[in-house]
């Protein structure tokens, strides 16, 4: 018997892991444009722990959540909407619409209307804030990528008025998040002379199919769109920029995108959040604080997070995007909350 059971125990080992090489071998799939069509992926083909399904279904209902997506090798695996939110309810990105701004910017550069190297006045003229001359020279569209242009980020930190553009420090000598980014946005439309909205769909919406709108809320331009338009964007950036076949985004630029960017916040990229770094800081605050931002999740994670934890996870070691939009789970909060960790636990329980 004993050589019968070693037989056994050795062709499971071999299914488990042909199982595990054929989810990372599988080709790359992209949905097409104008088109409801996407394919699917089972739970139970992928040999995933189909008991640990209703348990993250009824955490994501419990904590307020509209939709919940799961890819893998860009085939939906999990497709969740809750609260009467459908396929086809538009949804706020909130600041996870900041990577949007990344990836249309590197986009600019890479057509050669801009380089991120330049200060923000070849763009923008002098006097887009109120710093002396000297000050504001400092500040590249890089400052502006990286959340290091020295700014206040106290005083009135929703406006980018002028006189509410106050110096804090020299840029590149302080990381503070705030919304002061989006005057990247001007940045784009004046060098490409054409408006935001309008390059933006040209340039990236288009190209991978995905809905939606930027809205004016006050000084700041927030994305709205489906889920499936969020999912498409994530997979887009699961692939370093390339959507079946065609690199809409340099892969030189998105690597230094959701890599760190800067020597204060290792957590940081170009408006990504990174983690599995040895360090981060918070929004809205100078501490710095030792380990991942997520422990339970993977340590190549990079993510766009927003208000209310709108959420697009990139996992390249899995070929992976997860996707929630919602209201907050916890009450109002900014781009990070102790959800990201229980979250990952659930999701964890499901795909171990």
């Amino acid at each position: 018997m004993k050589p019968l059971y070693l037989f056994l125990l050795a062709t499971l080992n071999l299914v488990s892991c042909s199982s595990e090489e054929a989810t990372q071998n599988q080709t790359m799939y992209f949905p097409p444009n104008n088109s409801s069509t996407w394919e699917t992926k089972s739970i139970s083909s992928l040999g995933w722990n189909q008991n640990a399904l209703q348990p993250l279904k009824d955490y994501l209902t419990e904590k307020h959540s509209k939709s919940f997506m799961i890819l893998v090798n860009g085939r939906i695996v999990m497709e969740e909407y809750f609260n009467g939110h459908t396929q086809t309810t538009p949804w706020y990105w909130a600041s996870a619409g900041k990577t949007l701004t990344s990836a249309v910017t590197g986009i600019a550069q890479q057509e050669g209307f801009l380089n991120i190297n330049d200060k923000v006045s070849n763009y923008l003229g002098t006097g887009w804030t109120s710093e002396t001359l000297s000050q504001e020279n400092l500040i590249t569209c890089k400052n502006l990528l990286t959340m290091t242009s020295g700014l206040d980020d106290e005083y009135n930190a929703d406006s980018t008025l002028p006189q509410d553009l106050i110096y804090k420090a020299d840029a590149g000598n302080r990381w503070a998040y705030d919304n002061v980014y989006v005057l990247l946005q001007d940045v784009v439309a004046e060098a490409a002379n054409q408006t935001w909205s309008n390059y933006f769909s040209a340039k990236l919406k288009t190209p991978i199919g995905m809905s939606g709108s930027w809205v004016q809320t006050g000084d700041l331009s927030v994305y709205w769109s489906d889920t499936r338009s969020m999912a498409r964007f994530g997979l887009l950036a699961l692939n370093k920029g390339k959507w079946n076949g065609t690199q809409i985004l340099n892969e030189n630029f998105f690597t230094e995108a959701t890599n760190t960017s800067q020597n204060i916040n290792l957590a940081y990229g170009y408006l990504w959040w990174l983690n599995g770094k040895a360090s981060y800081h918070l929004p809205q605050s100078q501490l710095q604080l030792n380990g991942s931002i997520i422990p339970s999740g993977p340590t190549d994670m990079f993510m766009a997070l927003g208000k209310n934890d709108q959420k697009i996870y990139v996992i390249p070691s899995k070929k992976m995007v997860i996707i929630r939009m919602g209201d907050a789970a916890d009450g109002s909060n900014m781009a990070l909350s102790d959800f990201d960790e229980v979250l990952w636990e659930k999701i964890n329980a499901l795909i171990n």
